[in-house]
Order: structure tokens, then C-alpha cells, then sequence
């Protein structure tokens, strides 16, 4: 799978079948989209290929207003390895959303994105797609297209609801693993650098490597999973995962804290994937050190007796 920035013109005789979304935390739904426009790529002979933007408008939006983004399910490296491993994109652009994209008028979007940009012959959107200075460009003006087709997708039902990122963001940030991972597909995941902390107790530092403006739906404790990926290369590591440190930090900014249990070696500079399979318990703020020392032992101690169903 190749990656694009936008402004980049598209290769030499290179038709496209085209999606466009945000596609935060590749979901079912998401999957959908992308199966069916890979078959009818298949069928037309095309490229197919994926949009997605950096950041996310509601990140941009949020931020020119003054508030805090909402909640993103994966970083934009994360975003691109499960597009990759969807096997269903040959290609990814990656369009800057700033304060000129946002005034771009829906027409100029589809003369300058969809015609110059990715050479559109088929264009798979999800029933919600806007696009445009203030949403301005719908499915109606999509299909009045003469020189692409554009089709449509339903809403993809998942554990009860609707397959959203909206939904997915809330059983996370609720504790719910199992209805989030039911949605997904596959379990929440995320990816960093391990970088060193303040060392103040048996922790690597793990940075939430996603865009600085955009917090992260988890507040608690979890046991986790590591993924087969690199660096451990055999056996995942059972260990434990906290975001903030109000203990020692007051709040302070947003990072990711694994334990691994059973591990020793040198990891810095590493990066690695853990899965969020379990919630211990709700992040706390203790009296000091030692308190904290003896609460990450008995956290230790659970993640150590938790089981995977």
C-alpha cells in the first residue's frame, strides 16, 4: 500500500475507485466500505484507493474554536497499518486539513481532489458524507457527476447500534472492551515509541504518538496485551497500562505507562503495539509514593490473575 500526501498528482494512466472518510479505528463499518470498494474496483478494472484527512475536521473544527477535540480512536500511523492489513486499498491519501482546505467550496473539492488529484471513476461514500466549506457537498451533488459514479453505503449494524466511531469512542471511554471490540473487529490497539520517564517506578513511558490536539478515549488502568509484533518477538506480555499520572504529575500530558510482567531488557527507543483486552479499575490519585508503589503491585497481581475469556 502506498501513502500519498495531498497535491500530489496521481501515476500515469492510473484510474481510481475512491473512498473518502476518517475511518477513526477501521471499524466493521469501515471494513464494509472498503470490501465492497475493493470488489468494485476489482469489477472496473481500477485503483482502489482511500482518502483520509490530517487532522480530523472535527479535531480542527474543535480546535479553532477553542475546545478540547474530541476523543481519537487511532493515531494516523495506526490508521494507515489497519488500512494495510484490510488488503483493501492499493493506495492512501493523506490530505492536510487546515484553515485553506476548510474554505475549499465543494466544487473545487471535486475538480481538484477527485478529478486532478486521484483521476475518479468510482467513488464509494458512507449515507453521512459532507464535503465542502460548510458542508456544503452531498451525495445528491456527487451523483450529479457526469465523468465518476458515485454509490452509497447503509449504515452497518454491530453489537446493537449503529458501526460508528462515535460509539466505539464511548465503550472505551465507558470500559466496555468487549462491545468496543465487537464493533471493531478487532481489538482496541495502540502503537509508540518507548521513551524514558521520570523512572519513579517500575514503568517504560510509551507516548501516545497520535496528533498532539487529540486526546485519547481511555482513563483507567487495563490489563493489556501485547501483539506478536516486534520488539518481543514470541510470547505477548501480560502487563498493565495507565494514561496520566496524577500521583506524580497532577494531570500533566497525556501518555501511555506499561508494565511488563515477567520482562527485563532494554526497550527505549522501541516501538510497540499493546491491545487493551480488560479494565482494572478506574485511575486514582494517591497520598504519595509509597502508597502508589503498594497499589502497583496489587495492580500487578490482578493483571497476573485476569484471564482471558
Amino acid at each position: 500500500m502506498k501513502i500519498f500526501p495531498g497535491g500530489t498528482p496521481p501515476p500515469a494512466a492510473l484510474s481510481a475507485a475512491v473512498t473518502i472518510g476518517n475511518f477513526d479505528g477501521v471499524h466493521l463499518g469501515h471494513l464494509h466500505i472498503l470490501q465492497r470498494l475493493k470488489a468494485e474496483a476489482d469489477a472496473r478494472g481500477l485503483a482502489p484507493a482511500a482518502v483520509v484527512f490530517e487532522p480530523q475536521p472535527a479535531e480542527f473544527f474543535a480546535r479553532l474554536a477553542g475546545r478540547e477535540p474530541p476523543p481519537r480512536l487511532t493515531p494516523l500511523r495506526d490508521k494507515l497499518r489497519l488500512l494495510r492489513e484490510s488488503g483493501c486499498v492499493d493506495s492512501v491519501r493523506v490530505l492536510r486539513f487546515n484553515r485553506a482546505f476548510a474554505k475549499m467550496g465543494a466544487q473545487d473539492f471535486i475538480g481538484g481532489i477527485l478529478r486532478r488529484e486521484l483521476d475518479t471513476r468510482y467513488l464509494l461514500v458512507g449515507d453521512d458524507f459532507r464535503f465542502g466549506q460548510g458542508r456544503s457537498g452531498d451525495f445528491a451533488l456527487l451523483s450529479a457527476q457526469t465523468d465518476f459514479v458515485t454509490e452509497q453505503t447503509p449504515s452497518i449494524l454491530a453489537a446493537g447500534g449503529r458501526a460508528s466511531s462515535t460509539a466505539v469512542r464511548g465503550l472505551l471511554q465507558a470500559g466496555r472492551l468487549d462491545e468496543a471490540q465487537r464493533i471493531l473487529g478487532h481489538a482496541y490497539t495502540l502503537s509508540g515509541r518507548v521513551v524514558h520517564g521520570r523512572k519513579l517506578g517500575p514503568h517504560a513511558g510509551l507516548p501516545h504518538r497520535q496528533h498532539p490536539s487529540a486526546a485519547a478515549p481511555l482513563r483507567a488502568l487495563w490489563r493489556v496485551c501485547r501483539g506478536s509484533r516486534r520488539p518481543l518477538r514470541q510470547a505477548a506480555r501480560r502487563g498493565e497500562l495507565r494514561y496520566r499520572n496524577p500521583t506524580v504529575e497532577g494531570g500533566g500530558a497525556q501518555k501511555l505507562e506499561v508494565h511488563l510482567i515477567g520482562f527485563s531488557g532494554n526497550l527505549y527507543g522501541e516501538r510497540l503495539t499493546v491491545r487493551f483486552l480488560h479494565k482494572l479499575r478506574d485511575e486514582e490519585k494517591f497520598s504519595g509514593l509509597d502508597e502508589l508503589r503498594v497499589r502497583i503491585h496489587e495492580d500487578i497481581a490482578a493483571a497476573r490473575n485476569w484471564q482471558a475469556v
